[in-house]
């Protein structure tokens, strides 16, 4: 086959390129003990306990807090050392007036007598099983005890406190944005940024303050009421989109959105419109509300928060605490990893936490390699779980849990790169959650880009080129329009070009075919009809329009993708890899669809456009083939391989496919490489089989943590922020790869497992499938597969031995 006829096959069951014997030793796993149909390693497999997070003293300030959350409430929790209890309220939809996500607020617990201080033994836990913060203080029989989560299934937070010795607390309302500020720092994505201005500012950032609610007789309070808005209209005069947003049914997003909490307490006293007092006894229980309501005034709000308070106090509070146990323990038991050194295993051990002394996380001799890479995987879902759940999705640089950094510009609400969603960043929290079955997490990402915003995807495209579907810019606000630096401030208007001036995303377009590649993993893992029939397939239609409407037809017959970009990195391109290997990946498994699914006149589509892509690019570098950048590719300026991304995220190369090869041969050569950040070193390695380079990046990448943050999974600040959810989310996706693969109905396992690791796991497959599995020493001690006919579709290690030969082999029924 000519390399420039190559173009990757529409069919799963290709035949399998033979690997290196350098993986020989997965031959070894012929040694079974059988196909278990029962839990692999008992009942107690799922409990994260090991990774509870333990420190033995107060913190310093916010810098040593622990996360909780429910998905859309977030919290930064620590004990300080005067003893008093301090916690962030972060919530996913808290838009300010500027388009930035803030934080609802700070709340300050006091003591009295305090229940900690020098001298006094202490102890505070992250407890994994509960997504419960606990803190011990004193000695049996004088020990008191302080617990606060963040309700599962309802939009409050629960603090009590128990004691041998009665003693009072007092909720303090403890905010920063109390006058009207302007912002100290301007970011890449905040809406006044203006370069061409000598100081980088179109107008002054103001920050209004909260507000304290004084009307209040049984609890204390306080909201951020937006009462102007800075971005949607300017954008959208600024880009031509005036016509869509303009729309009388489209409200301003910004405008009269409203947020705050409502603090109750059993035996309430209100001391003053900021304080409430709990009085002296030796139980405590405190109840905080937080609400967004768009658009409301703060009547508004305030009446619908007293309705949930009434509805959450219907509720006994023994029975929300445990549903709200169950919820997690659901989510706990339907995914786990756990990995232990195969020379020191101490698999069946479920005790050992990470304890962590004094302000900075001091590493234990216990801790391994393979311990900090679980624990790693295990804190890194925790967090997307805590702000997984919300109405917009996760924000890359610094989720719901950023804090005030000393000695950084601003305060809680900052952030590196501003408010804005890049979307090349925007996907990695999502691209391990089908594996760990959590799909309901993945809703956000698709609600955004693949609904509420199509209408203005598709409307743009009309306006700016004048043909049908529609292309994802890589940078955007919450509410669709390019950050205005971006895109120039010279209104659309004035513009004979009216797409976005700035290089570094001009013609970046392969959002699109990634979102509809996670919308298709989302459909296998699940079989979901719904959600194929009413978000899938039309948001392909209008993005596949796209492309086929959008570049001329060449010499050679094919689409000519001209001008080009290969995302921000190569500047000057035609036929760019992400895009072209996107277009492939897609309508390959499009087509694979079942035709009762789809339509004849999508299909003959799918199959034109496919017709019509131009060859997937590759380069000969001293007589070795490899995968490139684009067919044609200049002028450097960032630090991406975009060349990988045919192997991930769109596994056209890779074990199981044609040419491996070249991807190999891309990888060894790519100019930059590191294991930290959004870097997907160790992904891409994991699916190319390269079992002890992807063992050893992911090592790097699990050590790598703020060296500033207690909490031992703060990822970054790397190219972003603090903590860094990019980093955690590559380790994530990574860890399942080298465990578990798929392509089409093919399952590969192990195809690139270290030799020096041992492994219990249980992980999510297509069509609905879970695999629950033992690895020690090199051999499969035993497995469970649900459904017990998808066995017959398992491969083994990089050279994908068929998982029912290797049990015959080994004399084992099938």
């Amino acid at each position: 086959m000519a390399v420039k006829d190559f173009k990757p096959t529409q069919n799963h069951l290709t035949p399998r390129f033979s690997l290196s014997m350098r993986w020989g030793w997965i031959v070894l796993l012929g040694l079974f003990t059988g196909l278990s149909m029962a839990g692999v390693g008992g009942d107690q497999d799922w409990l994260p306990d090991r990774y509870n997070v333990v420190w033995d003293s107060p913190s310093r300030d916010c810098r040593g807090s622990m996360p909780l959350g429910n998905g859309d409430i977030s919290l930064n929790v620590w004990a300080e050392t005067n003893g008093d209890l301090v916690f962030y309220i972060g919530k996913s939809d808290s838009w300010g007036d500027n388009g930035r996500l803030l934080k609802v607020g700070r709340v300050r617990i006091h003591f009295d007598p305090p229940l900690w201080a020098p001298g006094i033994p202490f102890r505070q836990t992250l407890r994994l099983r509960d997504a419960t913060v606990v803190i011990q203080a004193g000695a049996p029989p004088h020990r008191s005890e302080v617990q606060i989560w963040v309700d599962a299934n309802h939009p409050c937070i629960e603090l009590t406190a128990h004691g041998s010795q009665p003693f009072s607390m007092t909720a303090q309302i403890d905010l920063w944005r109390t006058n009207r500020t302007v912002l100290p720092s301007i970011e890449v994505s905040d809406v006044n940024l203006d370069r061409s201005r000598p100081n980088h500012q179109l107008a002054p950032t103001i920050v209004e303050p909260d507000q304290i609610l004084t009307n209040l007789t049984d609890a204390i309070g306080w909201v951020h009421h937006n009462i102007k808005s800075v971005g949607p209209a300017l954008t959208a005069k600024q880009q031509d989109l005036d016509g869509f947003l303009g729309a009388p049914l489209v409200p301003d997003p910004l405008l009269y959105r409203t947020f705050g909490t409502l603090i109750t307490a059993e035996h309430g006293q209100r001391l003053a419109p900021d304080r409430l007092l709990s009085p002296t006894n030796t139980t405590h229980h405190f109840t905080l509300y937080v609400l967004t309501r768009h658009p409301a005034s703060i009547a508004e709000w305030l009446e619908a928060i007293r309705w949930v308070q009434k509805e959450v106090e219907s509720i006994p509070f023994a029975q929300r605490r445990q549903a709200h146990a169950a919820w997690w323990k659901a989510f706990w038991q339907r995914s786990w990893i756990h990995v232990f050194e195969a020379k020191n295993d101490a698999s069946r051990t479920t005790s050992s936490e990470a304890s962590i002394s004094g302000g900075k996380h001091k590493p234990k001799d216990t801790e391994t390699d393979a311990f900090v890479v679980s624990r790693g995987y295990a804190l890194q879902r925790f967090i997307t779980a805590c702000a997984g759940r919300g109405r917009y999705p996760i924000k890359f640089n610094g989720s719901l849990f950023t804090v005030a950094w000393p000695g950084k510009p601003g305060d809680a609400d900052y952030r590196r790169w501003g408010p804005g969603y890049w979307w090349q960043n925007t996907r990695l929290p999502y691209i391990s959650l089908c594996a760990s079955g959590d799909f309901e997490m993945m809703n956000p990402l698709f609600r955004m880009y693949g609904v509420d915003l199509m209408p203005l995807f598709c409307y743009r495209t009309r306006r700016y080129f004048g043909h049908e579907g529609a292309y994802i810019p890589e940078c955007i606000y919450f509410w669709g329009a390019v950050f205005t630096d971006t895109y120039g401030w010279p209104p659309a208007a004035q513009r004979k070009d009216k797409l976005q001036k700035s290089r570094w995303h001009k013609w970046e377009w392969v959002s699109g075919p990634e979102l509809l590649w996670m919308m298709l993993d989302r459909y296998e893992y699940t079989e979901d009809e719904s959600f194929l029939e009413n978000i899938l397939l039309p948001a392909a239609r209008q993005i596949l329009t796209f492309f086929a409407k959008h570049y001329p037809i060449g010499p050679d017959g094919k689409l000519l993708f001209h001008p080009a970009q290969s995302l921000e990195t190569w500047w000057e391109c035609t036929n760019p890899m992400p895009e072209i290997a996107g277009l492939y990946a897609v309508t390959e498994r499009l087509l694979a669809l079942p035709p009762r699914l789809t339509t004849p006149e999508d299909r003959r589509f799918w199959k034109q456009l496919r017709d019509r892509l131009p060859p997937i690019p590759t380069r000969v570098v001293n007589g070795v083939r490899m995968l490139a950048p684009a067919e044609k590719f200049a002028s450097k300026h960032n630090i991406e391989n975009p060349e990988l991304y045919a192997v991930f995220p769109f596994r056209l190369f890779g074990i199981g496919r044609p040419h491996i090869e070249w991807a190999i041969a891309a990888l060894h050569h790519r100019p930059d490489r590191g294991h930290f950040g959004w870097r997907q070193d160790e992904i891409f390695m994991a699916y190319l089989g390269l079992a002890e380079e992807a063992c050893a990046g992911l090592v790097q990448r699990a050590r790598r943590y703020n060296p500033d943050s207690r909490f031992p999974a703060f990822w970054g600040p790397n190219y972003d922020w603090v903590p860094d959810q990019d980093h955690g989310s590559v380790l994530m996706k990574a860890l399942q790869a080298m465990i578990l693969q798929s392509d089409g109905r093919r399952i590969f396992l192990l195809p690139a497992w270290p030799r020096e690791w041992n492994v219990r796991f249980r992980l999510h497959a297509p069509y609905r499938t879970v695999i629950e599995g033992e690895v020690q020493n090199g051999h499969i001690l035993s497995l469970h597969v649900s459904p017990p006919e998808r066995v017959r579709d398992i491969y083994v290690g990089p050279d994908l031995k068929p998982y029912k030969q290797i049990r015959r082999t080994a004399g084992q029924p099938h």
